[in-house]
């Protein structure tokens, strides 16, 4: 790992981070490029190594904030995280067998299309 390369990694963490605790996002639209971009990783690789670094309760301190201003609705939350696991479980198994070309495109379109919903919503 050369010295750019970690410094690329802890810039990606940082932004991830941040975004995270600013607006609810990091991994996928953050992370995900950033690696393909900057590292040099597939996105296959991207995409596993940003799901990796959720798998590590990296957002309880942001979770903690938002909680005790009363922004958590627990029972919503758990309900998505069941069938986020059951979703993606499936969406995984989906992913990995893609050729990254066809991976990338749909990456890219979901990324527009929810741009746009927020750009052009009133």
């Amino acid at each position: 790992m050369t010295t750019s390369i970690i410094v690329s990694l802890i810039i990606i963490g940082l932004l991830a981070g941040m975004l995270s605790g600013l607006v609810g996002v990091g991994g996928g639209i953050i992370m995900v490029p950033l690696l393909v971009l900057l590292v040099g990783f597939s996105q296959h690789q991207a995409q596993g190594t940003s799901l990796t670094v959720l798998l590590v309760p990296v957002t309880a301190v942001a979770v903690f904030n938002y909680y005790k201003e009363g922004y958590v609705n627990w029972r919503y939350a758990m309900i998505i995280a069941v069938f986020f696991v059951v979703g993606s479980y499936f969406g995984s198994k989906l992913a990995v067998d893609l050729d990254q070309k066809m991976l990338k495109k749909i990456f890219g379109i979901v990324l527009l299309f929810i741009a746009g919903k927020m750009l052009l919503e009133k």
